[in-house]
């Protein structure tokens, strides 16, 4: 990881970012928890994703030049969120990182960043 950039940089900026969210959802879609929280059609979940992870990485800020503050906690709030949830996500996500072929410590960082904000979004007990 090259600490003089962003994380959005160090995943390739938005072509990685975009890569990723591809390589990402359909991993969500074949998980037992996560699929009944997503609609079956996951294309505009997929371009927001994109959107926030852009600006959460460090890029532009595409999410909130759309929508507004993203408030993502209380965006989930109407998803059954529980810690296996939150689990399975970051899972999916780092299943996606390696298939990407990121470099280990850029996947270990990403998931780090990402870990804050899933275990927030946590509304649900288990």
């Amino acid at each position: 990881m090259d600490p003089n950039k962003t994380l959005y940089e160090n995943l390739g900026g938005a072509e990685g970012v975009k890569a990723l969210v591809e390589a990402f959802y359909p991993k969500v879609q074949k998980n037992e928890l996560l699929s009944p929280l997503f609609p079956e059609d996951i294309t505009p979940v997929m371009e927001k994703q994109y959107m926030f992870l852009s600006q959460f990485f460090g890029g532009p800020s595409l999410y909130s030049d759309a929508n507004g503050h993203p408030m993502m906690r209380a965006r989930h709030l109407p998803f059954p969120v529980t810690e296996e949830r939150a689990q399975a996500w970051l899972s999916c996500m780092y299943e996606a990182l390696k298939e990407m072929d990121i470099p280990e410590t850029v996947a270990d960082f990403t998931i780090q960043r990402l870990s804050g904000p899933a275990y927030h979004f946590i509304n649900t007990p288990s």
